[in-house]
């Protein structure tokens, strides 16, 4: 198993990481299957979506605030119950197909880790299924 770490730098944000799993595919000379990227962190979260425009992450961002917000109706002692929420939504989990040693996304598709209770230096972790 490999890992991709991440730091992130607000209490939510979605970083871009498809240029560091697309560098671990090539490194590890991974050609044809697929891999599975799994965030082990109960206030995270990974998965794909547009990356052309930022106004995408944005809104996701501002709308995931109006849906779930930070203060509500929660008992969780730590004060963070919203970002258990959105990581569930969300999903730890994203599988990727690898095809001729390149990562198969759609024209606007990028992949993200999602943080809802940062700043943190997280990880990610990603297992190679070989076809």
């Amino acid at each position: 198993m490999e890992t991709v770490q991440v730091q992130t730098h607000d209490h939510e944000e979605m970083l871009d990481i498809t240029g560091a799993v697309r560098k671990l595919v090539h490194a590890n000379g991974w050609s044809d299957g697929a891999l599975l990227l799994y965030c082990p962190h109960t206030t995270g979260a990974v998965t794909i979506n547009e990356g052309a425009d930022p106004d995408v992450v944005r809104d996701i961002l501002v709308n995931m605030r109006k849906l779930v917000p930070h203060r509500g109706d929660y008992h969780h002692a730590e004060g963070n119950s919203d970002a258990h929420i959105k990581s569930s939504l969300f999903g730890c989990e994203q599988m990727v197909i690898v095809e001729g040693g390149n990562i198969q996304l759609g024209t606007w598709q990028k992949i993200y880790f999602c943080e809802f209770d940062g700043p943190r230096t997280r990880k990610l972790w990603v297992k190679w299924l070989e076809a």
